[in-house]
């Protein structure tokens, strides 16, 4: 039946593994391969998978996980799928609604609901060079809300490099260490609708009275209201409000303030009054950090090898590292096969901006001399020794293949030889390599060298 509804893909790649176990006293017991897997079907195809149990075994049928923690050992931990409601469940219990709390809807306090996503916190937000001050002020305000100096916190950023998960970071903290206070998260687009939906329902009061409500206001991409006059008007009443009442504010864009083209000078200001600080691309340490949690959490096995691999190469931003590990899983299940530096390269050219490294003369020439252990000195002279010749003319053909230059700067650039010897350097390479499997061997290996 869910064959039938889903992609041929998704069917394989969500579907398939999953092993049935067992059926006892209205359970339906499952084996998953992961932590990541079980958390996927929960997210994206629980409605579904309970239609069909429903449907095709009883209302109520209730749905076990067994996660496969290690395959060799076959170690599981068994996890209970989130009951839905039933049909009558719904019709007999009162509505209440789960959107972004807003001027138009009175809740209770013990109902509003801070959008804060409890998964982002700062204990899964590695530290590193490129985020330490960054991570340290906020941490400070989820301590000490609107008690530092960090008051507003605008902290700006590449998309990817973590200035979401620092928000939510924040209103988490926050929210276990004073559960009285009102801490709201909300991105500029949405305040934005909302403030459009004030002025057409004539309800700005309202709205202002809402926001100016909130203990700790927290509020993602702020470069979205550039160009927004009335709304950035009201936007500097509710933040005059809050920070003159000793409130929290935190803000994220994709620039600095001085950067900012379409904000009125007066918020500007506003938002320099207490801390400015970026957040970088992270680094290679960091990176592999993020990597390592990734692949942990999600139930995955991977050499240290292809983590380095894809720290090395994957540099923008942590979306696309955490993308990554998504695919090479898919990957892995669909194709059954393991995680290799090959299947990493694959996947990183499919699915991110994958820009294979410039391969230079300079590398060629010291990656080359390295391999057969000898001077780079000895490949530019005129030495006739056979071991020396090879490496030259090994040389050429790599500088040939990875490089636009002509033969004839080939030859400058190795000893100043001419067109001719650079072209019969090429070809005996290229015999040798048809010919001869050990050196052919050693060809592949330079290669990797020079591409790792």
């Amino acid at each position: 039946m869910i064959r039938d509804i889903i992609p041929e893909a998704a069917f394989n790649t969500w579907f398939k593994p999953i092993v049935p176990l067992k059926y006892e006293g209205n359970v339906l017991t499952i084996q998953v391969p992961s932590q990541f897997f079980y958390e996927y079907l929960e997210d994206k195809y629980i409605d579904l998978i309970q239609q069909t149990l429903y449907r095709k075994i009883g209302e109520g049928t209730i749905l076990n996980y067994r996660i496969l923690i290690e395959a060799e050992s076959n170690t599981t931990v068994e996890m209970r799928g989130e009951p839905k409601l039933t049909v009558s469940d719904k019709k007999n219990q009162n509505p209440v609604s789960a959107k972004v709390p807003t001027p138009f809807d009175r809740v209770a306090p013990s109902e509003f609901d801070s959008q804060i996503n409890p998964k982002y916190t700062f204990n899964n937000f590695f530290e590193g060079e490129s985020n330490r001050l960054a991570r340290t002020a906020a941490e400070a305000v989820g301590l000490n809300p609107a008690k530092t100096a960090f008051n507003p916190l605008f902290v700006y950023g590449k998309s990817g490099v973590g200035k979401t998960h620092l928000c939510h970071a924040i209103g988490s903290k926050v929210l276990e260490l004073y559960p009285d206070k009102k801490v709201l998260y909300i991105t500029a687009h949405l305040f934005k609708v909302q403030y459009t939906d004030a002025r057409r329902f004539n309800t700005i009061n309202d709205f202002i009275n809402f926001y100016q409500s909130i203990d700790v206001l927290i509020i993602d991409d702020i470069q979205e209201l550039s160009g927004l006059e009335k709304t950035q008007n009201t936007f500097f009443h509710i933040f005059n409000h809050l920070h003159h009442n000793n409130k929290q504010l935190v803000m994220t864009s994709d620039c600095s303030p001085t950067e900012m083209q379409g904000m009125e000078e007066r918020l500007l200001t506003r938002f320099r009054w207490g801390l400015s600080t970026k957040l970088e691309r992270p680094d290679k340490e960091l990176r592999k950090k993020i990597l390592k949690h990734k692949i942990l959490t999600d139930g995955l096995t991977i050499s240290d090898q292809v983590i380095d691999f894809i720290a090395e190469n994957v540099t923008e931003n942590v979306r696309d590292l955490e993308g990554v590990i998504v695919s090479l899983m898919a990957h892995s299940i669909i194709n059954n096969r393991e995680i290799d530096i090959t299947l990493a390269r694959r996947v990183m050219e499919q699915n991110i901006r994958f820009e294979k490294k410039k391969i230079t003369v300079q590398k060629i020439q010291e990656t080359v001399s390295d391999f057969y252990n000898i001077k780079k000195d000895l490949i530019q002279s005129a030495s006739r020794k056979r071991e020396i010749v090879q490496a030259r003319q090994v040389t050429m053909y790599f500088i040939k293949k990875y490089t636009e230059l002509s033969l004839s700067q080939i030859g400058i650039q190795v000893g100043n030889r001419n067109h001719a010897t650079v072209l019969h350097a090429c070809n005996t390479i290229k015999n040798l390599t048809e010919v001869d499997k050990g050196f052919r061997s050693d060809i592949q290996e330079i290669e990797r060298l020079l591409q790792s």
